[in-house]
């Protein structure tokens, strides 16, 4: 995730970095600049009288409107899945926090107090890459019997969570915590898993193909199709208008499928490794 001052906003106008859309459709924005001179070199030598194609432009105003209350719903559609992303990893470093605090505090065992202080960001690591390609195992804290039976597991932040639910259980059995301390400290717990399924929910839940290709579509038309009508008043230079509509309409579909899936490695994804540090430095301190 790019971290910036938003109150800088002067600078950002003429900032140039490699996740500006330009960048990604700069192929496409020198076809549609060539496609549309083409065009007016046909309209304006081949055509006869083009006058009365200035009156589409009526028409492409009432199409732009229907276009933009689409692109806003599809943009906000995917803000919406990063800021739940978002929330559900806040929630995940205040969780992991009180679990280490309740453990510290209430557990009398060292040796599971360890154990606890290794799982909980080890949790939160795994998560992370599962939410990804693959949990890589090297950047757990795990004894070479837990790394051997992680290797083959399929879901590796439910195998974690059984370890912890596990040791919990073997503290209440010895009588190390009692019935209460049980249910307060899997009240945090418990969460881990509601957690991480709503972010799988969000990674695996993509807008519907049908709408997605439907608005693909629809910008590809009416980029096409606009310069009937501006050639009329523009002559060759509706190709920078026409390249100028093409490169907003298409940033804002692009932007929107960047931020859609907020767990990856794109510049506008959530920091996951770096609430991941914070988790493991934050319980390392409350374990000390």
């Amino acid at each position: 995730m790019i971290k910036y001052n938003p109150k800088n906003w002067f600078r950002h106008i003429f900032a140039i970095r490699r996740s500006d859309t330009v960048f990604m459709i700069w192929k496409e924005l020198v076809y549609i600049v060539i496609f549309t001179l083409g065009l007016a070199y046909v309209e304006l030598n081949y055509m006869g009288d083009i006058s009365i194609y200035s009156q589409l432009l009526a028409v492409y105003s009432l199409i732009g409107f229907v276009l933009s209350l689409l692109l806003v719903f599809r943009t906000n559609t995917a803000y919406d899945r990063w800021w739940e992303g978002r929330k559900k990893w806040g929630e995940l470093v205040n969780n992991s926090r009180n679990l280490a605090v309740k453990v510290s505090v209430i557990c009398p065992d060292e040796e599971s107090k360890a154990f606890f202080s290794r799982m909980i960001p080890n949790y939160a690591f795994a998560m992370k890459e599962h939410l990804r390609a693959g949990v890589k195992l090297d950047e757990l804290d795990l004894t070479p019997e837990e790394r051997r039976e992680l290797q083959h597991a399929e879901h590796v932040p439910n195998i974690i969570v059984k370890w912890l639910y596990k040791r919990l259980h073997e503290l209440k059995s010895n009588n190390n915590i009692t019935e209460q301390e049980f249910i307060v400290i899997d009240i945090n717990l418990k969460s881990f898993a509601d957690i991480i399924g709503a972010c799988e929910r969000i990674r695996n839940t993509p807008i519907p193909y049908s709408y997605s290709i439907f608005l693909k579509k629809f910008i590809f038309i009416y980029v096409t199709t606009i310069p009937l009508a501006l050639v009329v008043d523009f002559q060759y230079w509706s190709a920078l208008i026409v390249a100028f509509i093409f490169y907003v309409l298409v940033s804002m579909e692009i932007l929107a499928e960047e931020i859609e899936d907020p767990f990856g490695f794109d510049d506008n994804d959530l920091p996951t490794d770096d609430l991941c540090a914070k988790i493991r430095k934050n319980v390392e301190e409350i374990f000390a």
